[in-house]
C-alpha cells in the first residue's frame, strides 16, 4: 500500500553518515564485503573506495528471539486493527519508543493524529508493511546496534535492483520517491529494535 505521509525534518547524527554514502554507517559494513584497503583499487574502479551494500534479511529466521518476539507483537497489534492493542505493546516496552521528534503527550493519540484517518488504521497498515519488508542489522557490536526496517533506510537508492524497486513502491509513491531522491535520504517510516528486543523508534522524517 503506497501512501503519502506527512513527515518531519529531523537532525541526523553524524555517526550515521559515511562520506561515500549518506545511507550506510561505517560500523554497518561488517555485515557486507569490506571496502578496499587504502591505496588499492578494484579492477576498473576509480581512486574512490567502493561502498558495499548491507545484507538484507527477510522474515524472522535470522532475528534474535527477543527481537523476533517484539516484531511479532507489533505485527499482531497492527493486523488486529485495534490501536489499544498497540498501546499495550508500546507500554510493555522497556522505554517509550520515539514516535516523533516533536512534542507528544499520548503515543496512541499522536499516532492517530499522524494517520490519514481519525482511527489510525492507515498508521497500523504502514506499521505492518514496514515490518514485513526486508531489514538490515546495523552498527553491529556497537552501543547503537539495531535491527532496522525497511532496509531502504540504509541502502543507497541508486544501488537498488529492479526487484527491490518494486518492493520500495509497495511502501511509497513515486512522488515520495522523487522528494527523497533530492537528498538521498529515506524519509518514510522506519522502525528500529535493539538486540534485546527493545523497540527504539517508529518515525518518519529525515
Amino acid at each position: 500500500m503506497a501512501t503519502s505521509v506527512q513527515t518531519e525534518r529531523i537532525q541526523v547524527e553524524p555517526r550515521d553518515v559515511a562520506p561515500s554514502s549518506p545511507l550506510i554507517p561505517d560500523a554497518e559494513l561488517n555485515e557486507a564485503t569490506p571496502l578496499a584497503e587504502p591505496g588499492t583499487a578494484a579492477a576498473g574502479a576509480t581512486d574512490a573506495p567502493q561502498v558495499m551494500l548491507p545484507k538484507v534479511y527477510y522474515g524472522d529466521a535470522e532475528l534474535p528471539k527477543p527481537v523476533a518476539r517484539m516484531r511479532a507483537q507489533l505485527l499482531e497489534a497492527a493486523h488486529s486493527g485495534d490501536m489499544e492493542r498497540l498501546r499495550m505493546v508500546l507500554e510493555g516496552n522497556e522505554l517509550l519508543p520515539t514516535l516523533t521528534f516533536g512534542e507528544m503527550d499520548d503515543p496512541i493519540d499522536y499516532l492517530k493524529s499522524a494517520s490519514g484517518d481519525e482511527d489510525g488504521y492507515e498508521i497500523l497498515a504502514i506499521l505492518a508493511e514496514v515490518l514485513e519488508a526486508g531489514y538490515v542489522h546495523a552498527d553491529v557490536g556497537s552501543s547503537q546496534e539495531m535491527y532496522i526496517w525497511p532496509y531502504f533506510a540504509r541502502t543507497p537508492f541508486d544501488r537498488l535492483t529492479p526487484e527491490q524497486r518494486v518492493e520500495l513502491f509497495q511502501l511509497v509513491t513515486a512522488g515520495d520517491m522523487a522528494d527523497m531522491n533530492l537528498t538521498g535520504t529515506w524519509t518514510f517510516y522506519r522502525l528500529g529494535i535493539g538486540p534485546d528486543g527493545t523497540m527504539h523508534y517508529f518515525v518518519a522524517g529525515d
